[in-house]
């Protein structure tokens, strides 16, 4: 809850603690952990709410389907109404929140795609789960592509570029590095996974502008722009390299900005231990780039999972708003976490952390916030807001309608496909084939005109069929030429940069 200029998080001494967060530290990002049916879905639409009444835009993944109520008031209860009680919550109201819905799969909500050519080798290797020697191919083909002035706009793009460099791996080994066939035919092999999976409906026009999930209502209220991710995270590699993606689209677009008053957006990303698992060190060394950097954008980041040890210590150092609710332990292993987080916040002398974190309730939070110099506070024991907002889940035709009758829906629900890779190549070939059989009908006339000739009626193998692609395709990609006015710069990522 918004109060003056801070955020009223929790209460706790019996209702005349209140814990609070400063909105210009929320770019140095934040924490939200604990055990599943703790309360961290709560806590996270009690922030989304309070950047959103300070006029800050908010991305949330819901895993679960249980924040798309947010778009819809509260109902009094008896739950709520003892806890607004007991916190002195004066003049509370229920609320809905201004929300757009996101589905990458473009069934419950606004259709979600970029193009391969602004994903980038790095993240598009993670989501087909190519090894490192798979992954230098791959960005062969896209330096091919990059380099002949070519987009590789959807899946049957990439699949013509991967399916050129198989058939061309002599020729591009000569002049990119080593092009493998065994490492083409295991991407093919991916590709077609992927595609099995739906994961090839992410890669399209019209993409994404993700300057579009800026902005606030008609009240100046940030929008709230929750992503549906129940489908999405059935693939786990797919889920987290997809707003890993985001966040890296992010960075890109944003213009430096400084220190905020307030952040301009607030990205919450729920199952955060996916982002790491299994990660190479060099793509974790870029994750902390972008988490490093992005809070000069004015972007603030919230990682949610179940225990701090889920996250690096190199990206936990950068958190700076810690929230956690209770663990429970079961095992060593679990005691062991425990005592590791709690040694991780400025202990306070009224309790022990480590106790406390495995006593806490359902809704009960230690809280450990930045103060006005940036430096942490005294760890503080309190129980989370009630949000203003429904608990429930939106009914399915009240998230339709709101998609529905967003102009964003008019500008992504229909696809479009124009002139790119797979459009060039498919010229490039048939351009081939004639000329093929242009030499052919003139091997046949020679040797029709003389039997004694023979050999030298037959089709010549000059240097023109090694070079036939470059020149072929310098007249084929005229047109795509023309349209990519600039030499395409690639990001932290790899991402096509704005």
């Amino acid at each position: 809850m918004r109060e003056e200029d801070r955020i009223w998080i929790a209460t706790g001494g019996g209702g005349a603690d209140r814990i609070f967060m400063l909105p210009k530290m929320m770019t140095r990002h934040g924490l939200v952990t604990g055990a599943t049916g703790t309360g961290k879905t709560t806590t996270i639409k009690v922030l989304a709410e309070a950047f959103s009444e300070m006029g800050t835009s908010v991305f949330i993944a819901d895993i679960k389907g249980d924040v798309s109520g947010m778009c819809m008031p509260g109902e009094p209860g008896t739950t709520v109404d003892e806890r607004v009680k007991n916190m002195g919550i004066e003049g509370f109201t229920f609320s809905g929140y201004p929300v757009r819905f996101f589905d990458l799969y473009g069934n419950k909500g606004i259709p979600v795609r970029t193009t391969v050519s602004a994903m980038g080798p790095i993240l598009l290797s993670r989501i087909l789960g190519l090894n490192d020697t798979q992954t230098g191919v791959m960005q062969i083909v896209f330096k091919v592509a990059d380099d002949s002035g070519l987009l590789m706009l959807d899946f049957k793009d990439l699949r013509a570029m991967v399916q050129y460099a198989g058939e061309n791996a002599k020729t591009l080994t000569m002049k990119y590095g080593i092009v493998s066939t065994a490492s083409v035919g295991a991407i093919q092999r991916s590709l077609l996974t992927l595609e099995s999976a739906g994961g090839d409906l992410f890669f399209g026009e019209p993409a994404l502008d993700l300057g579009d999930w800026l902005g606030c209502d008609n009240q100046g209220q940030g929008v709230i722009n929750i992503l549906d991710c129940v489908t999405l995270f059935h693939d786990p590699l797919l889920y987290s390299t997809f707003l890993l993606w985001m966040l890296s689209e992010l960075y890109e677009l944003m213009p430096e900005v400084g220190d905020l008053p307030k952040p301009k957006m607030v990205f919450f990303f729920d199952e955060a231990h996916l982002l790491f698992n299994e990660a190479p060190r060099a793509l974790l060394q870029k994750i902390e780039q972008i988490i490093r950097l992005i809070r000069s954008k004015g972007i603030g980041i919230f990682f949610i999972t179940q225990n701090p040890a889920d996250i690096p210590n190199s990206v936990l150092s950068q958190l700076g708003n810690k929230i956690q609710h209770a663990l429970r332990a079961y095992t060593p292993n679990d005691q062991k976490a425990i005592k590791a987080a709690a040694a991780s916040y400025r202990p306070n002398p009224d309790f022990d952390s480590e106790t406390a974190i495995s006593e806490l309730s359902t809704g009960e939070a230690l809280v450990s916030a930045l103060d006005e110099k940036g430096a942490p506070e005294m760890i503080r024991r309190g129980f989370i807001l009630p949000p203003r907002c429904n608990f429930g889940v939106a009914p399915p035709e009240l998230i339709e309608e709101i998609t529905k009758s967003s102009p964003l829906y008019t500008k992504y629900s229909q696809t479009f496909d124009r002139y790119s890779a797979y459009e060039a190549l498919d010229e490039l070939a048939q351009k081939q084939e004639r000329e093929r059989e242009q030499e052919e009908a003139e091997a046949q006339k020679l040797k029709e005109k003389t039997q004694k000739e023979k050999a030298a009626a037959k089709p010549k193998q000059s240097s023109k069929s090694s070079n036939a692609f470059d020149k072929a395709l310098a007249s084929s990609m005229s047109q795509v030429g023309r349209s990519v006015s600039r030499e395409l710069v690639r990001g932290v990522f790899g991402t096509i940069k704005k």
